[in-house]
């Protein structure tokens, strides 16, 4: 009996291919993510995050970010960048009854540091530069889209748009961005 009930199993597990597929997105499952893209009025970012899932898909990020603007001045551009560190929580409110593909909606609460042109006052032809380093404080609402490609290798697309407070050469900054999360447990 047992010897047949050992071949049953192995004959479906083979009869029935595709029907089977890990589960995804359970709470405390954890995630790497990283992602980059670009700001809207010359500019581009990076991210790295982790994440944790909670029940029904819904997410925790917690991560640092880079994000780099260029302000045109004559022949040059002035770097404006911003490092910031933020932790939110993304609600799962679409997915497939396969859930292989996600859409969520988030906000998140950020804090940074902002430097322009590198605390680098004056420029090559005599002008000075009136906006200093400050410390940034403020939020962002995200729309993010992932699919799972495998078990474990997820593509991220989102929309983001940051408020951010302190900053001296702009209140809004709207992301798009592409990235690549991998679970962890």
């Amino acid at each position: 009996m047992k010897c047949t009930s050992i071949i049953l199993t192995a004959i479906l597990c083979f009869a029935v291919p595709g029907l089977v597929s890990a589960q995804r997105t359970l709470p405390a499952q954890r995630g790497i993510q990283l992602t980059t893209g670009s700001v809207m009025q010359k500019g581009f970012y990076w991210d790295a995050s982790f994440s944790q899932y909670a029940k029904g898909g819904d997410k925790w990020l917690f991560g640092v970010e880079y994000l780099e603007k260029r302000h045109s001045y004559k022949d040059i551009n002035i770097p404006q960048s911003q490092f910031t560190a933020e932790g939110g929580y993304l609600f799962n409110f679409l997915s497939n009854p396969r859930k292989t593909c996600f859409v969520s909606i988030g906000a998140s609460v950020l804090m940074g540091y902002e430097t322009v042109n590198w605390n680098e006052k004056l420029l090559f032809d005599g002008a000075t530069i009136n906006n200093g380093d400050a410390f940034l404080y403020g939020g962002a609402v995200t729309l993010e889209w992932e699919t799972y490609l495998s078990n474990r290798l997820v593509l991220l697309v989102n929309l983001r748009e940051r408020l951010l407070g302190g900053s001296s050469a702009g209140l809004l900054n709207t992301q798009f961005g592409l990235g690549l999360k991998f679970i962890i447990n």
